[in-house]
């Protein structure tokens, strides 16, 4: 890189929660800098988990963030050039990239799903990413077994 590398920006904690993930999650689920929207959905998202989790013991954002932890992986591969053939080797995953991987993956899959409004769709993404099932948690498995069929090549890690 010709400069240094830039500066990790500090997020401000959310409003309602005071947690810097809720903010961070928001960001990501933020489309054309409708940050306001954003939060509506995700709170009315929360408000919608609170109903339906069948525990009570945990609070929603509880719920929230366990789920968030299902869906995040542990390895993924990575394609290295060695001797004129690509190989996929797996690699451990920082602790940044995880979060970040699993929010997109959330988000992305919540977008998918067929409820009405985006803050169903992500209610139901984030219970069934609770209970384990789900399209999220599917990736992440799709991911691990991926890593697992390459094993063989861990040893050219760089």
């Amino acid at each position: 890189m010709r400069k240094s590398r830039a500066k990790k920006r500090i997020l401000l904690p959310d409003p309602k929660f005071g947690d810097q993930l809720v903010t961070r999650f928001v960001n990501t689920m933020m489309l054309s800098g409708k940050k306001n929207i954003a939060f509506k959905i995700f709170y009315d998202a929360i408000d919608i988990v609170e109903k339906q989790k069948s525990n009570e013991e945990d609070s929603s954002l509880d719920v929230w963030k366990k789920a968030l932890s299902n869906v995040m992986p542990q390895v993924e591969v990575r394609s290295r050039r060695i001797g004129g053939a690509t190989f996929q080797i797996p690699m451990q995953i920082r602790p940044e990239r995880k979060v970040s991987m699993a929010m997109s993956w959330m988000i992305k899959f919540s977008r998918k799903r067929n409820e009405k409004s985006m803050a169903q769709k992500l209610a139901a993404e984030i219970l069934a990413a609770y209970k384990e099932e789900g399209a999220s948690i599917k990736k992440k498995t799709e991911v691990h077994k991926m890593a697992e069929a390459n094993k063989a090549f861990s040893h050219f890690r760089f």
